[in-house]
């Protein structure tokens, strides 16, 4: 995903901290990582969720996105659980 600026929530950066996720990690999901489900109703803009395993962690990122000027704005972030989602961390579990 390209963005001309990268935006943090409070509340992801709130989750960044809690779960030590750093945010070189964060950038490498945003720039490297696959998207596995489009929201494009989010509001106010449309976001995406995107997943790479780094350092042996499935790391999922929701990432909204101001198309006018490019911006990304970090909504979330956490290490995807098998509780939630299946073995590949890009199908959910039922």
């Amino acid at each position: 995903m390209e963005c001309s600026s990268i935006t943090t929530s409070l509340h992801a950066f709130k989750r960044m901290l809690s779960r030590k996720i750093s945010p070189d990690e964060i950038k490498e999901v945003i720039e490297k990582g696959e998207v596995i489900k489009t929201y494009p109703d989010d509001r106010p803009y449309p976001s995406i969720l995107l997943y790479k395993t780094i350092k042996e962690r499935p790391l999922h990122v929701v990432v909204g996105k101001n198309e006018t000027n490019e911006e990304c704005i970090i909504v979330t972030v956490y290490i995807a659980g098998e509780e939630f989602w299946q073995p590949d961390f890009k199908t959910k579990k039922q």
